[in-house]
């Protein structure tokens, strides 16, 4: 895991360069702490940026940024390719011969022999960039399902790339002006959803999409999607594909070089991640956990008991009000873009890196995978009751503008924007994920920043091909929506500004595309019921407990200790700021936006 930049230009100023290229690095130096380094091409038309955080061949011979033996193609590289021996091996049998034993040579000999499509064969979390110093182009590419970020930025000639949106702004190239619909899309869905950014001009590189770059001429293409194709089949089956494909995940996400740990929560989805890791790992096995003095939030005892069950080496992090409080000033200047999340990550991830590991696995991806969230149940009936109440028309919408105004709910208000739209899947699931309504958003980007321009409502038609059933959609929309654009992009952050690599295996293409053949009803059984069955190992207090997620105290610590913070929010008097999060996501934007201006 480490962190990547460059800089491509037809126009090249080589004393500047070399001081942009500083500065990309020096962003970036928390990603990659064992080693670093810059590649720029004879011509001065490409510069590439390396910080590694060493995971695979810990010797001098995986730095980066990496070339060929003719020196034709430069690689700097982000993530880890769970499948890279494999292909190694098919490539040495072809007549290929290695000088290091890291995954960043084999996609270097892959793109060498087959160009673009060389990410068809990639199977793990990435992002890169290859620069062809014959021809002159860069291939950047970036994982089937968004794990490790890219962000980009395009101005005549300049073309800018890196892992987080803090190092495209370090090389000083981009005006740091709000994007407001960037902006809009934070304050409605408490995340910026890609490819937008919060700043203008600063893009995304999409989930499953590669880009190239020529003559400052730019190309995009999408080379995969999650497609759900249900096959008959009976339960027994289902639960096979998914046992088989989840120890398959699980394998392949501890080829490491150094010792892999797990964030144990003490729910389904990370207990079932250390049991499956407990039919791969006989011995010694690190588990993380937070606990709470607060005894409602606090699910230490849990997280304990798992562990004991599984025989794990634990550690277990007391969070107090007042400990969160000291550390949310780092937190605060971790943030590479506000999020309404991030800081259990934040607290786990330096826990588990001072307690000596560097790769940890998390249960992430299975709430999404097997139906875990009450958008399951709540979306599929604000569909069916909007249907119902379209035949009224135009009295809905008229109730529905009158919600959004005035109750003092917040829940009550994304309703009313809600009644006002087309009753589809999309505006459903926005109105359960929203944070603030669509009017109440239009105010508060007034309210902050009266020059922009006003946004219209955002229409998402990224939905475009038929689902086989509207659970399948909503799955799709919890992985590419939520998942995608807040618990990823927060995990990948607030885990590597403490030089940790933090892997999913949960979140993984070949695991995936084994269960997009499972039928919904299977699949998407209420309270992940496949998911428990395909891991026997559980113990039964673990499947009969009921569901909750993973929360800290914030509404009380918000309104006593850590209330200094959240105190001056700039927010129009008839707009409420409950629940926590609302009061939260205008108080971290406020401190991020700080930041940037400085």
């Amino acid at each position: 895991m480490c962190g990547i930049a460059g800089i491509l230009t037809t126009h090249p100023y080589p004393d500047r360069l070399n001081v942009l290229a500083d500065r990309m690095q020096l962003a970036l130096q928390h990603r990659g702490p064992d080693d670093q380094g810059i590649y720029i091409s004879s011509t001065c038309e490409s510069v590439l940026v390396h910080t590694r955080l060493s995971i695979l061949d810990l010797s001098a011979a995986g730095h980066q940024p990496m070339s060929t033996a003719n020196q034709r193609y430069w690689i700097t590289f982000n993530g880890e390719i769970y499948n890279f021996q494999e292909l190694r091996s098919q490539l040495e049998a072809q007549g290929e011969q290695f000088a290091s034993r890291t995954d960043t040579e084999v996609i270097l000999k892959l793109y060498q022999r087959m160009g673009t499509s060389c990410v068809e064969q990639l199977r793990g979390m990435f992002a890169f960039a290859i620069w062809d110093d014959w021809e002159k182009t860069c291939f950047i590419a970036r994982d089937p399902l968004g794990i490790k970020p890219l962000y980009y930025w395009q101005s005549g000639a300049m073309f800018v790339f890196a892992s987080e949106l803090r190092a495209v702004l370090a090389s000083g190239l981009p005006e740091k002006r709000l994007s407001s619909s960037g902006f809009y899309g934070y304050l409605t869905t408490g995340s910026v959803p890609e490819p937008q950014t919060l700043i203008e001009g600063v893009r995304t590189l999409e989930a499953g999409h590669w880009l190239r770059w020529q003559a400052g001429e730019v190309k995009q293409s999408q080379y995969w999607q999650i497609e759900f194709k249900p096959q008959p089949m009976d339960a027994s089956e289902a639960v096979a594909i998914v046992r088989q494909a989840l120890l398959d995940s699980i394998q392949h996400h501890f080829v490491s070089d150094v010792p892999v740990g797990i964030f144990l929560s003490g729910g389904v989805d990370s207990s079932a991640v250390v049991a499956l890791s407990r039919q791969i790992q006989s011995g010694l096995l690190n588990t993380y956990s937070i606990a709470f003095e607060e005894e409602e939030w606090n699910e230490g005892d849990l997280a304990q008991k798992v562990a004991n069950h599984f025989g794990t080496n634990h550690t277990e992090y007391k969070i107090t009000a007042d400990l969160g409080r000291s550390l949310l000033p780092k937190f605060l200047t971790a943030i590479d873009q506000p999020s309404i999340d991030g800081f259990n990550t934040f607290c786990v991830s330096q826990l588990a890196r001072e307690s000596g590991s560097k790769v940890v696995l998390s249960g992430l991806g299975g709430d999404e995978l097997f139906s875990g969230y009450q958008s399951f149940q709540k979306v599929p009936r604000m569909v069916s009751w909007g249907h119902s109440l379209k035949y009224f028309q135009p009295l809905p919408a008229l109730v529905g503008k009158g919600l959004e105004a005035w109750s003092e709910s917040s829940q009550i208000r994304r309703l009313g924007d809600f009644l006002q739209q087309t009753p589809t899947t999309m505006t459903a699931y926005r109105s359960f994920r929203g944070i603030f309504s669509h009017q109440e958003a239009c105010q508060l980007l007034h309210t902050y920043f009266p020059d922009q321009d006003q946004p219209r409502r955002q229409v998402d038609d990224s939905c475009r091909y038929p689902f086989p059933s509207l659970a399948d959609e909503i799955s799709f929309l919890e992985i590419s929506r939520y998942m995608r654009n807040q618990l990823l992009r927060d995990s990948d952050v607030m885990s590597m500004i403490w030089g940790l690599e933090l892997r999913v295996p949960l979140v993984d293409r070949a695991l995936l595309e084994a269960i997009a053949s499972i039928p919904s009803q299977l699949r998407l059984a209420p309270g992940k019921q496949l998911l428990t069955q395909a891991v026997p190992e559980l113990p039964t207090w673990i499947m009969n407990r009921p569901k909750r997620g993973f929360f800290f105290p914030y509404e009380q610590w918000l309104q006593n200790e850590w209330r200094d913070y959240f105190q001056e929010i700039v927010c129009p008097n008839n707009i409420p700021l409950k629940p926590w999060y609302r009061r939260w996501s205008l108080a971290i934007f406020q401190q991020w936006w700080r930041q940037i201006a400085e």
